[in-house]
């Protein structure tokens, strides 16, 4: 295959940052970091792997921006100024090898890791968490806290040299909660109607972008749909990448579902997704965001073909590919396609690479490592 013939391999801008190509490592929690959340030599060597595969822009995993928004054990955390020589040293690598890396900014809300953080869980309000016990409702110096916290390590992606920054809004984790209905039952300034649930979002990108300035890229992920009763709905949510939009916002990338959703809805589905009418389960909500938006659209979720990334792209439906775990199976994988082995990935959405990073052993694809081995 001649590089050029296909929009997969074109080139494009996301305000100061060019992406060498349209395929996109979606952010992914890789479980390699430190139990502190500092960089490690094998979280390198992933990030490179990925770039020397072909991966145009990676996002980073969920990088926790407050202590008390941690989800995770061995998650990557950006939440005070000793990180940022590691993180520094990590992009100096990426870009060394050619590759473009955005680093996401998350805090948990009432899903954070309280056995891991020995704090409460604080969400938009009291709800159950995934260990069965209810969260506290966080007061309006919560919020101010959590807003500043997002201010703060963007500061530090700025000084690790990051290319640019993405803000976690998705997947039910803390600003998430905030948009959807289903978890947010506040009655003051951050419930209720949609313009006051997005709120802290608008907070929280007034802040980032106070301190990052109107030329670096900042771009947002959230769900289409949350698929739950009373969760947010597509309508809202073009609602708010369109205010957004007018403020600036950069790029958006659309995924859907919870943490907690079942297998059939959350943001890992599991099943045989193995003909293209079975992949790309956010297609038509891609569409209506692009009715409804000029911002480039990230869109990751049951991409496995080319034929059907390409087409995606081609339309003009979407202007960058998002994948996550086929590129834990295949992280060459842009590169294979781009030999002319236009097979579609690997992956076959079994999550056995989740299953091994709960256990702590960084995410690999079990699948692929017995094949190597035999």
């Amino acid at each position: 295959m001649k590089i050029g013939e296909n929009m997969f391999f074109d080139k494009i801008k996301i305000n100061g940052m060019t992406v060498p190509n349209r395929l996109v490592r979606s952010a992914t929690w890789e479980g390699l970091a430190s139990a502190e959340g500092f960089v490690t030599p094998a979280l390198e060597d992933a990030m490179l792997e990925l770039v020397d595969g072909g991966v145009g822009m990676i996002i980073t995993g969920h990088m926790f921006v407050a202590e008390q928004g941690r989800a995770r054990e061995r998650q990557l955390a950006i939440f005070a100024d000793e990180y940022i020589s590691g993180l520094r040293s990590m992009v100096n690598r990426i870009h060394d090898h050619g590759g473009a890396v955005v680093a996401q900014l998350a805090h948990a809300g009432g899903y954070a890791a309280q056995a891991i953080t020995g704090m409460p869980a604080l969400g938009p309000s009291p709800f159950a968490m995934r260990d069965g016990e209810l969260c506290q409702e966080m007061t309006e110096h919560d919020i101010d806290v959590m807003v500043y916290s997002f201010q703060q390590a963007a500061e530090r992606a700025v000084a690790a040299g990051f290319d640019g920054l993405q803000i976690h809004a998705a997947h039910g984790y803390g600003l998430s909660q905030f948009l959807s209905p289903h978890f947010n039952k506040r009655t003051d300034m951050y419930g209720g109607v949609l313009e006051n649930r997005i709120r802290p979002l608008v907070r929280v990108y007034e802040a980032i972008r106070r301190v990052v300035g109107e030329k670096y890229p900042v771009m947002l992920k959230i769900n289409c749909e949350d698929f739950v009763e009373d969760g947010l709905e597509l309508q809202d949510s073009v609602r708010v990448i369109q205010g957004l939009a007018t403020m600036g916002l950069d790029a958006v990338e659309i995924s859907g579902g919870l943490l907690t959703n079942r297998p059939t809805t959350s943001s890992t589905r599991v099943g045989r997704f193995d003909s293209p009418t079975k992949e790309v389960w956010y297609r038509e909500a891609a569409r209506v965001v692009r009715e409804n938006t000029k911002l480039p659209i990230m869109l990751v979720g049951g991409v496995r073909s080319f034929s059907v990334a390409e087409g995606l792209l081609s339309e003009g439906v979407i202007d960058l590919v998002s994948m996550s775990r086929p590129l834990i199976r295949e992280p060459n994988l842009l590169t294979r396609w781009a030999s002319g082995d236009l097979r579609r990935a690997d992956c076959i959405s079994c999550n056995k690479c989740f299953s091994v990073l709960i256990k702590n052993e960084g995410f690999f694809c079990p699948l692929a490592r017995a094949e190597k081995s035999e």
